[in-house]
């Protein structure tokens, strides 16, 4: 039986490295440091969202759909995953948060919201 592979360590929660490979047909077994790629660092949840979403074709409508979840917790869980591979978001959710509620309250139009998000 096949276990995941864990990426940190249960006692101190740094991060491990892989050490050995081994061969399950002839047994060779290679040893050395190896670099897992940065979805190995993934939970198995934020995995399942990115199977959903690239089977979507990123299609947020449909991940939506499938998950039962609103677009705000699909745009929540993208934006963890992204940040989570180590990549610097271009906008902070925070700022989108206050965006749509000032949108909701009629402080801004539509248009103004969109301007807003998209940075012009």
């Amino acid at each position: 039986m096949a276990y995941p592979v864990i990426t940190n360590c249960p006692v101190c929660r740094e991060a491990l490295k892989i050490t050995k490979l081994q061969c399950t047909h002839c047994h060779t077994t290679i040893e050395n440091e190896f670099e897992l790629s940065k979805l190995a660092t993934l939970t198995q949840e934020q995995l399942h969202f990115i199977e959903i979403f690239l089977k979507s074709r990123g299609n947020i409508k449909e991940v939506e759909k499938e998950l039962g979840i609103s677009y705000p917790t699909v745009r929540g869980k993208l934006n963890d995953i992204v940040a989570a591979l180590g990549y610097a978001e271009k906008k902070s959710e925070v700022d989108e948060r206050k965006v749509i509620s000032m949108l909701e309250k009629g402080e801004i139009t539509p248009d103004e919201a969109l301007k807003i998000i998209k940075g012009d």
